[in-house]
């Protein structure tokens, strides 16, 4: 693939994921928006190989993430479980680094008092 294609690609994946953000409760979306941002980021000089791999699992997460919102508008508001589980055996293929910023999000994600105090207008 092209370098512009491939550039092109990643653009409209990274655009789709934050439209399918707005979708998520408040504290999720901005808790994902920003692991988003910082993953894409994160990810600008890697190797074809690891850029092949990244792709995957990101449409992989585009996937699940936009059947759970159409199953959310189906049934409405607080009737889905975003999210998926992580099959133990998957984590023998993460290096010690993300299986580390996977603990910290999972702890990020479940805590009572969200990092982000995020409100709708009130109008």
């Amino acid at each position: 693939m092209s370098g512009v294609a491939h550039v092109s690609r990643v653009r409209a994946l990274y655009k789709r994921i934050l439209v399918l953000h707005r979708f998520l409760p408040l504290h999720l979306r901005a808790l994902g928006d920003q692991y988003v941002k910082e993953e894409f980021r994160r990810h600008k000089g890697v190797t074809e190989v690891e850029a092949g791999r990244f792709m995957v699992e990101w449409e992989n997460y585009k996937d699940t993430l936009q059947a759970q919102v159409l199953e959310a508008a189906g049934r409405g508001p607080g009737s889905v479980k975003f999210g998926a589980d992580l099959p133990e055996q998957r984590l023998s293929d993460f290096q010690n680094e993300q299986i580390g910023q996977l603990y910290e999000l999972m702890l990020e994600s479940t805590k009572p008092n969200k990092q982000f105090d995020v409100r709708e207008d009130e109008r």
